[in-house]
C-alpha cells in the first residue's frame, strides 16, 4: 500500500469514527497531495508524497512558534496537535548523536575540509540524510563541526 492511499485509508477511518481533528489533518493533507499530483500531471511517487509531508510539518512547526510567540498557546495547540498527526508518516527522525556520526563519515570521505566547502558538504548531507534528519539540525552540527577543524 502506498503513503498516499495509507492516508486516504486512515482519513476514512477518522471520518467513519468521528475524530474531527484527524480527519481534518489527514484531509489537508491529502489536498496538498493532490495538489502536487496536478502540479505533474500524474500520481505522486511515495517520495514526492513523503516531501509533501515533510513540508506540511515544517509549516505547522514554523506556526506553533509563530503563535506562542504571539502569545495564541490555544492556536499553538491546535497546530502542535496536527504536527503530531502528521509526524505519524514520517520516517522516524535521527537523534543529533546519529546525525553527528554521519556526518564524520561524510566528512573522513571528503578529506581534508574547511569553511568554504560548507555548501558543498551540505548538498552531500541532505542528500544522504533526506528524511532521517531536519535539515535546520544538520546545518547547526555542520557548522559545528567546521568551525572547530
Amino acid at each position: 500500500m502506498s503513503l498516499s492511499q495509507k492516508i486516504d485509508e486512515d482519513m476514512r477511518n477518522a471520518m467513519k469514527s468521528g475524530d474531527k481533528e484527524r480527519a481534518g489533518t489527514l484531509k489537508m493533507l491529502k489536498s496538498d497531495i493532490t495538489y502536487e499530483k496536478a502540479k505533474t500531471g500524474e500520481e505522486p511517487s511515495d517520495e514526492q508524497v513523503l516531501d509533501v509531508i515533510k513540508r506540511a510539518a515544517k509549516k505547522r512547526k514554523e506556526a506553533v512558534k509563530e503563535y506562542e510567540a504571539a502569545g495564541r498557546s490555544d492556536l499553538a495547540a491546535t497546530e502542535a496537535a496536527e504536527l503530531k498527526i502528521i509526524e505519524e508518516y514520517l520516517p522516524e527522525q535521527m537523534t543529533e548523536e546519529q546525525i553527528s556520526a554521519a556526518l564524520d563519515k561524510i566528512l573522513a570521505e571528503a578529506g581534508e575540509v574547511n569553511q568554504k566547502m560548507f555548501g558543498k558538504l551540505m548538498g552531500i548531507a541532505s542528500k544522504e540524510l533526506k528524511c532521517k534528519a531536519d535539515g535546520a539540525v544538520i546545518k547547526d552540527i555542520l557548522q559545528k563541526k567546521l568551525g572547530s577543524s
